[in-house]
């Protein structure tokens, strides 16, 4: 078994979007003080940069951004901007200490949406870059639709960037159509080309984003955009709780989280976004530590790391033994010493039988005054 690696926070930096791609979700709007509050937790839990909006939408956008930047938090605070001066300058206007300067390098991109040419994609973002520097700020210039886009121009791109003093290069899989094979093998020979920081920005159209993400890092990127619950255009992007606990368990990399605060930050998400959360959700799903199966719930009692690789605490959450259809008697018996009952297994065989037919019958697990009441028609009332 390999030794944990643990490395320094300055080594793989978590950069969450939850607060502007999060919020560009179709039909997700935060209120200001929900934007706070977002704000606050991302930092409690360790978050090393928060992308905090856009500026030049002004109003309350611009609005919430300022206050967040007056915060005193630890992070650093990110306003996103299209390259052009005027966008970085509302950002400079809010405190922010970070810029996102942003363009596409696809020739979709470039010739279907921008209507322009890659000469010109080059010197906006020169431009937009130089100026941001000159204000004496972190500056990360975004190759939107990364992805697509022809590798050797990408990597004149992020060449052209470094010259004029940018801090990193966002590799944008917009679109979501990466793998993990060719997203390692297209970081590797873009760090390997041009000495500079990357981030991974990896949406889940596909249901890759975090796998992407994670390939990312492996070829050499030191930055990795997430966002709470995975939220995001269309799929979304890689999950914040995802990443950090997937980096910390399968690639021995300890950011020092405070990760039992998890499930209390996706939880508030998901309300303030009107956005369901899952019972399945990877992490932080309350499926994630509820047993029902015979043989799990079984390994469970015994030993918990038998089904689970992360405890349920580590994640802010509760181990669950759920009594339905696919229960064992190990499950009845100690679900009914959570009642001071002890079972025979000749009794715990019996209610086992009666618990599967409800079950079935109700298409549910059961709830545990129901499976008391099948106790007491079988045995009468408890003595205690």
């Amino acid at each position: 078994m390999r030794s944990v690696r643990v490395l320094t926070n300055k080594q793989v930096f978590i950069v969450d979007t939850t607060l502007r791609d999060g919020e560009q979700t179709a039909g997700v709007v935060f209120a200001n003080k929900e934007k706070l509050r977002i704000a606050r937790m991302l930092d409690e839990l360790g978050v090393h940069q928060i992308e905090a909006g856009i500026p030049v939408m002004g109003g309350d956008e611009k609005e919430a951004i300022k206050q967040i930047c007056k915060m005193g938090l630890k992070a650093s605070i990110m306003g996103w901007n299209r390259a052009v001066i005027s966008d970085i300058q509302h950002s400079i206007d809010c405190g922010c200490d970070a810029v996102a300067i942003s363009i596409s390098t696809s020739d979709i991109h470039i010739q279907e949406k921008l209507r322009t040419s890659r000469e010109w994609v080059l010197e906006s973002m020169m431009k937009a870059c130089e100026f941001a520097k000159s204000q004496g700020v972190y500056v990360s210039v975004n190759a939107e639709d990364a992805s697509r886009s022809d590798m050797d121009f990408l990597i004149q791109f992020a060449r052209e960037a470094k010259k004029v003093g940018a801090d990193r290069i966002r590799y944008c899989d917009t679109v979501g159509i990466m793998e993990p094979f060719i997203i390692y093998d297209r970081i590797k020979t873009l760090r390997e080309a041009v000495d500079i920081d990357i981030e991974m920005h990896t949406h889940d159209d596909f249901g890759m984003a975090t796998a992407n993400a994670l390939a990312g890092v492996k070829a050499g990127a030191s930055h990795v955009g997430v966002t709470v619950n995975g939220l995001g255009e269309r799929a979304g992007n890689s999950a914040l709780e995802e990443v950090v606990m997937a980096l910390k368990y399968l690639e021995n990399i300890d950011l020092n989280f405070k990760t039992d605060k998890f499930h209390e930050v996706c939880e508030y998400v998901s309300r303030a976004s009107g956005r369901f959360l899952p019972s399945w959700k990877s992490i932080v799903g309350s499926n994630m530590f509820a047993h029902e199966s015979g043989i799990h719930g079984d390994g469970v009692l015994k030993n918990p790391k038998t089904y689970e690789v992360i405890s349920p605490e580590e994640v802010g959450l509760a181990r669950q033994i759920v009594i339905g259809k696919h229960s064992g008697t190990a499950s009845i018996k100690a679900k009914f010493r959570e009642f001071e009952i002890d079972m025979t297994e000749v009794q715990a065989a019996e209610v086992l039988a009666r618990v599967r037919e409800t079950a079935v019958q109700l298409k549910r697990p059961l709830f545990e005054k129901e499976i008391m009441y099948i106790y007491e028609e079988l045995y009468g009332y408890p003595e205690h």
